[in-house]
C-alpha cells in the first residue's frame, strides 16, 4: 500500500511478497482438524510508528499479543481444541506461550532450528544441536527416533521421524517438551524438520498423572502440529483467491468490514461444498468460453486444500497445486460449482474474468451531474468518503 493514508500501513515484513515492504500486516484465527478449516478471527496489527509514543504507546500491542487475543475471543465463543498451534514467530514469544501456560491451554508452537539457551559450552544450546546428538542407525535401529505415520488430505501417507529432545530445561518429563519431527533423522533437512514447544505432558510421565491438559504421544504432537499447514493454504484460498488485500479504503473500520466479507465469502464456499456434495460431472463442469476464444484461463484452484510438508517459502500465489501434479484428484474440483455452466454464470474462483463482466452489467447509473467536486484547493477541497464505510 503507498503513502501513508490507510490505516495500519507502514514498512514491515509482508509475508504476501517475502520482504520487507509498505503494506498492511493482520492477526488471524483459524480452527481446523484434518477435513477442513475455517476463519475465526481477525485483528490488525498497527506498527509502532503509526502510534504517537512508539512501543510506549498504551494502544501498542505485539503480534503475540493480538494471537492471545485471538485465542481468548475463541474460548469465550466456546469454541472447542484440543491444542493452540502456531509458527516461530509465536513459538518464541515468551509472552504467548506464558500467557497459554498460564492459562492452562495446550499448545504446540514452532521454534528455530537456531534458538539458544544458557548452557555449558559443552552441551547443547540449540534444538538442531540437541537432535543432531540424537542416535541414529537406519529405519531398522531408530535408536531414542519414533516412527510417525502421517496420514494426509489426499489420501497418501508419508513416513516421518520424531523424538523428545533433553537439553536445557526442557526434556519428555519436563513442563515444556520440545520435540523434533523430520523426514530425514540422518541429516535433518530444512524443509521438511520441524522443533517444536509443547506442554501436552509425554503419557506415563510423572506431571501426566495430575495434568489439567490430556497427555500427548509424539505421533500425536506432530498431527497437532501439521495441522497449521491450513494457515498456509488459507493464504492461498482467502487472500490469493478471494481478494483479501485488493481493496480501495482507507479506514480502520472499512479494512474490517471488507476482511469479514471475505471471511463470509469463503465461509458460504465451504457451506455451498458440503451441502451439495460432489461437482457436476462431463459438459457442465467445462470451464465458461469467454469473449475470446483463444483466451486461456487459469487453471481453478482445488476446492479442498492438501497437508503437505512447508517449503519455507511464503510468497507461494502461483505454485501448482501438489494433487495435480500426482495426478490426483480430490472431491469439489471447483468451489460451489455444481451449478452447471451457463452463459450468464461463471463458477466463482476460476473465471474472473467472467465475474467482473457481470459485475460491471450490473453497476448502479452514473449519478445525477452536480456542482464539480474540488481536488487539492485549499481548505475547500472535499475528499471523496471512503468506500464501504456506508455498507453494513
Amino acid at each position: 500500500k503507498d503513502g501513508s493514508g490507510t490505516a495500519h500501513v507502514g514498512r514491515q515484513y509482508l509475508g504476501s511478497v517475502g520482504k520487507v515492504d509498505n503494506g498492511i500486516v493482520a492477526v488471524t484465527s483459524l480452527w481446523a482438524d484434518e477435513q477442513v478449516y475455517y476463519p475465526l478471527d481477525v485483528q490488525p496489527y498497527t506498527p509502532a510508528t503509526r502510534l504517537p509514543k512508539g512501543k510506549q504507546d498504551p494502544a501498542f500491542r505485539t503480534k503475540p499479543q493480538i494471537g492471545m487475543a485471538l485465542v481468548d475471543a475463541a474460548l469465550a465463543l466456546g469454541i472447542p481444541f484440543r491444542a493452540v498451534v502456531a509458527d516461530c514467530i509465536y513459538g518464541e514469544s515468551d509472552d504467548f506461550a506464558g500467557a497459554l501456560a498460564a492459562a492452562t491451554l495446550p499448545y504446540a508452537v514452532g521454534l528455530k532450528p537456531s534458538r539458544g539457551i544458557w548452557a555449558p559450552a559443552e552441551a547443547a544450546h540449540t534444538p538442531q544441536e540437541a537432535a543432531e546428538e540424537l542416535a541414529w542407525s537406519g529405519p531398522e535401529q531408530p535408536g531414542a527416533w519414533t516412527k510417525v505415520v502421517r496420514p494426509f488430505r489426499d489420501g497418501h501417507e508419508e513416513t516421518w521421524w520424531a523424538a523428545d529432545l533433553r537439553f536445557g530445561p526442557y526434556g519428555p518429563d519436563r513442563p515444556v517438551r520440545v520435540v523434533v519431527a523430520t523426514t530425514e533423522p540422518a541429516t535433518l533437512p530444512a524443509l521438511t524438520t520441524w522443533y517444536l514447544a509443547t506442554n501436552l505432558p509425554r503419557p506415563g510421565a510423572p506431571l501426566a498423572t495430575d495434568a489439567l491438559i490430556p497427555p500427548a504421544d509424539l505421533a500425536e504432537v506432530v498431527r497437532l502440529y501439521g495441522l497449521r499447514n491450513w494457515v498456509e493454504q488459507s493464504y492461498k484460498q482467502a487472500k490469493h483467491e478471494l481478494g483479501w488485500a485488493d481493496f480501495q479504503v482507507r479506514s480502520d473500520e472499512a479494512i474490517r468490514r471488507h476482511w469479514q466479507l471475505v471471511n463470509c465469502a469463503f465461509s458460504f464456499c465451504w457451506r455451498d461444498w458440503f451441502a451439495n456434495g460432489e461437482p457436476a460431472v462431463g459438459p457442465a463442469a467445462e470451464p465458461l468460453a469467454l469473449a475470446s476464444p483463444d483466451r486461456r484461463e487459469p487453471e481453478p484452484v482445488d476446492a479442498v486444500p492438501t497437508d503437505e510438508p512447508a517449503t519455507g517459502g511464503k510468497n507461494q500465489a502461483g505454485r501448482p497445486n501438489p494433487t495435480r501434479r500426482r495426478g490426483i484428484t480430490t472431491r469439489g474440483e471447483f468451489l460451489a460449482g455444481r451449478t452447471p455452466a451457463s452463459a450468464r454464470l461463471a463458477r466463482p474462483l476460476g473465471f474472473a474474468l467472467a465475474l467482473v463482466a457481470g459485475v460491471v452489467q450490473r453497476a448502479p447509473a452514473a449519478p445525477t451531474p452536480g456542482a464539480p467536486r474540488l481536488r487539492g484547493q485549499g481548505a475547500s477541497a472535499q475528499p471523496d468518503p471512503p468506500v464501504l464505510t456506508k455498507y453494513r
